[in-house]
């Protein structure tokens, strides 16, 4: 059994006496579909109907799936009396498509009684119902790119938006290809045991991304994956240099191999970013370095050259595209992630983000920017690292951040898996917004493991935190 070639002539594509005519194409090309998978998919129906209608429906085939009109219709008849509890019978699901004037619509009770018998046993419903999805994919994708194609003729200006939407429709496509239906225990069981044999074996040994930092790690075992983690704290306390730290040392451990991290900076340049990461690995003072206060061919310089070696042969990849949407920024991360599979991803920082839908209230905008970014730390398996901003009520009271203090949206804390805020301590005479020598870091929220707070001290010269000691 063969799908019918889209490309074979008319004359080689003659249809049964009994069987309803097939839908006609302009183009004279015939989309992808096999009428022998659809009749022995409903046969399948008939002969066990509860089972193999909730196994369809489990693979997401809809009535929309069968290319033959005929083979629609008796689909969405069986899944009518599915849902109403009547029996999957020949005779029934005559009588009903009578009731409904569409029997003679279908071929009349001989093209019923043929696809009845069209196999003897279910044992190949599997095939039929994944052959029967794969086609109707293939005829989604044609679809979709050929809408493409026509609104590309059609093209009336702002191109961002056309691209977007144009991308947005092919990955509806290709993101419903798989059925989501419910796995029993054991692999999910046997993934937890081999974390669980890690801890007993390893003492504690990380399960996750190492952050770098080793009272962080105590909380957290590393960036976990699939978890999105959210990074929040006042402008110029310190988050994008603590994102950076985290990036650093994730692509660049101290022992074993790097992971792929991929860093959306949607406020700083990638060559700002750059020399940012530079400065702090070779522990070169910016300011001294920008007044020019370094000697050539001294020892700084010949630091910097070779810590730029090293983030060149690094698996670390910045994208500093301004005006990004969650949607540009989850496709962007997919296309990566299928070239270098990413162990980290890092967005500097959730507010920037650009909404799809400028005119709803901007709690619901950051909401949307905040549901995306889970659902792809979700889709790609891997730690998804967030800065977020917070709101000033915590300096006003000058008391220590919470999760309330997140600013414009509270889906924000109930997305995020893991919530550390950065906050600088209060002190006397305080004129500027800079960070201090000692920063306090809360882990405010741990969906996995314990809250506290702990401490990080911070090199301003060389924006660069490390591990606190008295």
């Amino acid at each position: 059994m063969s799908a019918t070639p889209s490309n074979a002539p008319r004359s080689a594509r003659r249809a049964r006496p009994d069987a309803p005519a097939l839908p006609s194409s302009p183009a004279g090309r015939v989309p992808p579909h096999s009428v022998e998978a659809e009749e022995q998919l409903l046969s399948a129906c008939l002969l066990d109907g509860g089972d193999i209608i909730a196994r369809c429906l489990e693979g997401k085939i809809a009535p929309a799936s069968f290319y033959v009109p005929a083979n629609r219709v008796i689909f969405e008849q069986l899944l009518s009396l599915y849902n109403l509890s009547k029996p999957i019978d020949l005779a029934v699901l005559a009588e009903e498509l009578k009731t409904a004037r569409q029997l003679d619509e279908v071929g009349g009770y001989p093209y019923l009684t043929r696809i009845s018998g069209r196999i003897p046993t279910t044992a190949g419903a599997a095939y039929f119902i994944e052959k029967v999805r794969e086609l109707a994919l293939l005829r989604e994708i044609i679809r979709a790119a050929t809408h493409a194609v026509e609104n590309c003729y059609g093209y009336t200006g702002g191109i961002q938006e056309f691209v977007d939407k144009v991308e947005q429709d092919l990955f509806k496509v290709t993101q419903e290809r798989v059925g989501d239906g419910a796995k029993p225990m054991h692999e999910p069981t046997k993934e937890a045991m081999v974390v669980i044999n890690k801890m007993l074996m390893k003492k504690g040994e990380l399960t996750g991304v190492s952050t770098g930092y080793k009272d962080i790690d105590r909380y957290l075992f590393g960036l976990q994956k699939a978890e999105m983690i959210v990074l929040a704290g006042r402008p110029s306390c310190g988050k994008t240099s603590l994102a950076m730290n985290f990036a650093e040392h994730a692509a660049l451990p101290a022992r074993g191999t790097g992971v792929n991290t991929l860093v959306f900076s949607l406020e700083m340049s990638s060559a700002q970013l750059a020399l940012r990461l530079l400065c702090s690995r070779s522990r070169v003072n910016m300011k001294l370095l920008r007044d020019g206060l370094l000697s050539k061919n001294g020892e700084e310089q010949q630091e910097l050259l070779r810590v730029a070696d090293e983030f060149s042969k690094s698996p670390l990849f910045i994208d500093d595209s301004s005006s990004l949407s969650v949607m540009e920024l989850r496709a962007k991360a997919r296309r990566l992630h299928a070239r270098h599979p990413l162990g980290l991803i890092v967005v500097d920082y959730l507010q920037l983000l650009s909404p799809s839908d400028g005119t709803v209230p901007r709690e619901q905008q950051v909401a949307e920017a905040s549901r995306g970014l889970k659902a792809l730390a979700k889709e790609l398996g891997v730690p998804v690292l967030v800065l977020a901003q917070l709101n000033r009520s915590s300096e006003k009271e000058n008391r220590a951040p919470r999760l309330s203090d997140l600013r414009e949206s509270g889906s924000i804390e109930q997305d995020a898996d893991v919530v550390l805020m950065l906050n600088r301590p209060k002190e006397e005479n305080d004129k500027f917004q800079v960070a201090s020598g000692t920063m306090e870091l809360f882990v405010s929220k741990n969906r996995n493991g314990e809250v506290g707070d702990l401490k990080l001290t911070f090199l301003n010269a060389i924006t660069r935190f490390e591990n606190y000691t008295q």
